[in-house]
C-alpha cells in the first residue's frame, strides 16, 4: 500500500531524514513515535509530496515518488495522489467562511469537479460518524478544537482516500477534546482504514497499531508490534522515550 525505501530529505546543509524506511499495508495502521524534532511530521509530509525529497522513493499503491517530488510529478498524478492519501494536519486547517457541512463537501466538489447534489448526503453521513450532525451548519468559529478536528477528519474522508495520515492529531487539544477525536480515529481503524499516525498518545499506539515505528534524529530506531516495542524494546532511544512519556 505504502512503501518508503531509503528516504533522505535535506534541509539547507541539515539532514531531515537520514534513510527512513518502512511499509504499512492495506488496512494497517502505523504509529510513529519519537522525541520531537525526529523528522515525524517531514516523513508524512513527503508522503503526501507536500515536501520535496533529496533521496530514495516512495511509493503509494501504483503512484511512484522520486527525488525532488512535487517538480518530478505529473500534476494529475499529484492531484489523484492527494486524493487517495487524506492528511489530518496538527492544526485544523478548516475554512473558515463555510459551515462544517461545506468544509466536508469542499474535497470532492472543487477536487473532485462533482455537485453539491451529489456530495451533500454523503457529507451529512461522515459528520454523523464523527459525531457531528448536529453541528452541520456551524462555522468553526463555532465550534470547539475537538469539534472542528472530527470536522477536518470527515473532511479527509469525503474523498474516499486509500490512507489517512494524522500529523499529531490532538497535539493542540485538551485531554477531553483529544479523548474525542482519538475515539474517532480509533473507529476508522476498526472499520479498516488504512493509517500513518504520528502521535505521542502512548495508549492509543499500545492499543491500535499494527506496527510501532521509533524515530529520532531523522532515522527509523526501532519498529515492531507494539507488545514488543512497549513490552521488551531493544534501542536505548526507545526506552528512554517510554520511560519520559510514562512520567
Amino acid at each position: 500500500m505504502i512503501a518508503v525505501n531509503d528516504l533522505v530529505k535535506n534541509h539547507g546543509t541539515t539532514r531531515i531524514l537520514d534513510g527512513v524506511s518502512l511499509a504499512v499495508e492495506r488496512g494497517e495502521v502505523a504509529t510513529i513515535i519519537g522525541p520531537s524534532g525526529g523528522g515525524k511530521s517531514t516523513l508524512l509530509r513527503c508522503i503526501n509530496a507536500l515536501e520535496p525529497f533529496q533521496g530514495g522513493s516512495i511509493k503509494v499503491e501504483d503512484r511512484q515518488l522520486f527525488p525532488e517530488g512535487p517538480t518530478r510529478i505529473d500534476p494529475t498524478m499529484l492531484r489523484q495522489l492527494r486524493q487517495r492519501v487524506g492528511m489530518v494536519f496538527q492544526q485544523f486547517n478548516l475554512f473558515p467562511h463555510l459551515t462544517a457541512l461545506e468544509n466536508v463537501m469542499a474535497g470532492p466538489r472543487y477536487a473532485q469537479g462533482k455537485s453539491r447534489g451529489e456530495v451533500e448526503a454523503n457529507a451529512m453521513e461522515l459528520l454523523r460518524r464523527v459525531g457531528l450532525e448536529s453541528r452541520s451548519h456551524a462555522r468553526p468559529e463555532k465550534l470547539s478544537g475537538g469539534q472542528q478536528q472530527r470536522v477536518a477528519i470527515a473532511r479527509a474522508l469525503a474523498v474516499n482516500p486509500a490512507a489517512i495520515l494524522f500529523d499529531e492529531p490532538t497535539s493542540s487539544l485538551d485531554p477531553r477534546m483529544a479523548d474525542e477525536v482519538m475515539g474517532v480515529i480509533t473507529d476508522l481503524a476498526r472499520g479498516g482504514q488504512t493509517m500513518i499516525v504520528v502521535t505521542h498518545v502512548m495508549a492509543f499506539a499500545r492499543r491500535v497499531s499494527k506496527n510501532v515505528h521509533v524515530m529520532s534524529a531523522g532515522k527509523i530506531v526501532e519498529s515492531g508490534p507494539p507488545e514488543r516495542i512497549f513490552g521488551s524494546a531493544t534501542h536505548a532511544t526507545t526506552r528512554e522515550f517510554l520511560q519520559q512519556a510514562e512520567q
